[in-house]
């Protein structure tokens, strides 16, 4: 059975995006950090985005076309283009990647069936498609990597009115100031 995994970067106060829905005060630029974040998804086979999310992530299809990345992006770009994806939107007619299929609504079952069925752990990405999971239950593990910025609004990385006990399985800190925090719930 696999786990479902929210994972995002954040602002030291808990946004994903700011006011003005920039995040590039968020990009790991830090080779040690990259790869860090390769490693945690590692054990992924599914990523659930929502189209946003998913539009940001298509540049990862193509990243091998940019030239001079460093070989920790290019490990992203493989892991990325070797996971299944699957959009959930009501406004996209098509995606555009390889192993990608697109489904209109949320719906916890699909999401508890995917989970038994699968060795392989599946995460939830982007803030919106997160607090519906957050609110059925279904996400096991929160990865919060945690930027050294205060962004002071936002998009934030919990949704309102939700109560979540969690357990500090693991932290890790960079040289930037980064720290990579992960939790798990206790559900």
């Amino acid at each position: 059975m696999g786990k479902l995994v929210y994972s995002m970067i954040t602002s030291l106060d808990g946004y994903v995006e700011d006011a003005n829905g920039e995040f590039a005060w968020g990009a790991p630029d830090d080779e040690e950090l990259h790869g860090h974040i390769n490693e945690l998804a590692a054990s992924v086979g599914t990523f659930l985005y929502g189209r946003r999310m998913y539009e940001t992530m298509l540049y990862w299809e193509t990243a091998y076309d940019v030239p001079d990345q460093p070989p920790v992006v290019l490990e992203w770009a493989r892991q990325w283009q070797a996971t299944d994806k699957v959009v959930h939107s009501r406004t996209l007619t098509d995606v555009s990647s390889a192993r990608t299929r697109l489904v209109r609504e949320f719906d916890p079952d699909a999401v508890r069936r995917l989970k038994a069925e699968t060795d392989h752990d599946l995460t939830v990405d982007g803030p919106d498609l997160a607090a519906q999971a957050i609110r059925a239950g279904l996400v096991d593990e929160y990865h919060q990597i945690v930027c050294p910025v205060l962004v002071g609004g936002g998009k934030r990385f919990f949704p309102e009115g939700v109560h979540v006990d969690l357990d500090l399985i693991d932290e890790r800190r960079f040289a930037g100031g980064v720290v990579v925090l992960r939790y798990a719930s206790k559900h």
